[in-house]
């Protein structure tokens, strides 16, 4: 039996959570729950966003799985999510982006993973607000260092990405992909602009990538150009490894090609500890209605379960999933021809139909 660190979430998470959990439970693998909380919920209860308990429990467990979660705005973290991850030091953040049948897109066969570096970048939050000392004083800096002009009301932003982040990031995405049977690596930056920065990533994901040769295609591209080929060409592209910045932007780009965040599912790892979360927001507006798309805690769940080794177990839990969709009866208003359609499922009915699939499928 595993001991893995459930939370909740705050708005529509306690539902899609519950869903979630049901589906992995109805695989046979037995998990021992062990609830903490995080964000508006705790706030209200414990009067802090992120209890030191929380990520002790994550630590104790070594594996999570976290529904959304609400960043109160007036104080404390800028993201309890980013919290989190930092706090655990989770460097990658896993985002499948995969076609199912049944879902509206422009776009089918779909098949793609997006390997988001966690801790560096423009996210890393080392940040001067325009006006004050502290922001003046890097200006003045800056100016001195570089010999170039910057307007004294600006607000300034570092962007720190270190050989070792980047070696990491990029070793995991090439692990990932033989692990997953996957054929081609693609290195996203812009450095043919940030040459000290996006350079630094770029020269060390070549590097990295030599260590792969005669296993993994390796290939590059500049942020800007992936985003067009992903709309003209996405089935070129298989794993895809990318700094913070432009990892966030292009997984959301992806969910798109696939018919949104509702199937959208994410982990964030690190050495010997893991979160699973759906991509998605807590959706305050739609708590307590059971109306809300469990697919992306669903298929959240069967990542979870890919990590922990019960590689079959994540299978069924997906093609039980993926069959739901395909037949389009049981699903939530977001996945039916009209979303007014009165034969929508509710959240839990969502997760009922599946866990009947789950009981059928013998693989």
């Amino acid at each position: 039996m595993y001991t893995a660190t459930l939370i909740p979430g705050d708005g529509i998470g306690p539902e899609v959570t519950e869903a979630a959990r049901r589906c992995i439970e109805a695989t046979g693998v037995a998990i021992n729950w062990e609830e903490a909380l995080a964000g508006q919920t705790s706030l209200d209860k414990n009067g802090s966003l992120l209890p030191d308990a929380t990520i002790d429990s994550i630590r104790r467990n070594k594996v999570a799985l976290k529904g959304p979660i609400i960043t109160p705005i007036g104080g404390g973290f800028r993201s309890v999510n980013v919290a989190i991850r930092q706090a655990l030091d989770l460097y990658a953040c896993v985002r499948p982006a995969k076609s199912y049948q049944g879902v509206r897109s422009r776009f089918a066969d779909i098949d793609l993973v997006i390997v988001r570096e966690n801790t560096e970048d423009l996210y890393a939050g080392i940040e001067f607000e325009q006006g004050t000392p502290a922001a003046a004083s890097i200006i003045s800096e800056t100016e001195r260092l570089s010999q170039r002009k910057i307007r004294p009301d600006s607000g300034i932003s570092i962007k720190p990405i270190s050989a070792f982040a980047s070696k990491r990031i990029v070793s995991f995405a090439f692990e990932y992909a033989l692990r997953h049977n996957r054929k081609k690596v693609t290195i996203v930056h812009k450095a043919n602009i940030m040459k000290f920065t996006d350079g630094l990533f770029l020269k060390t994901g070549r590097e990295v990538a030599k260590d792969y040769a005669d296993k993994i295609i390796f290939e590059e591209a500049i942020v800007d150009n992936m985003s067009m080929q992903l709309v003209q060409k996405p089935q070129n592209y298989d794993v895809l490894v990318l700094p913070n910045l432009y990892g966030d932007i292009i997984s959301d780009l992806c969910a798109g090609l696939i018919g949104g965040l509702g199937i959208a599912p994410g982990a964030n790892i690190g050495e010997g500890l893991a979160v699973f979360e759906a991509v998605h927001g807590s959706a305050p507006k739609y708590q307590g209605m059971n109306k809300v798309n469990p697919a992306a805690m669903i298929l959240s769940g069967a990542l979870m379960l890919d990590y922990l080794g019960e590689t079959e177990a994540a299978h069924r839990l997906e093609e039980a999933l993926k069959s739901v969709i395909a037949e389009g009866k049981t699903v939530t208003y977001d996945l039916k021809p009209h979303r007014d359609d009165r034969t929508a499922a509710g959240t839990k009915e969502m997760a009922d139909a599946v866990i009947q699939k789950l009981k059928a499928i013998r693989l």
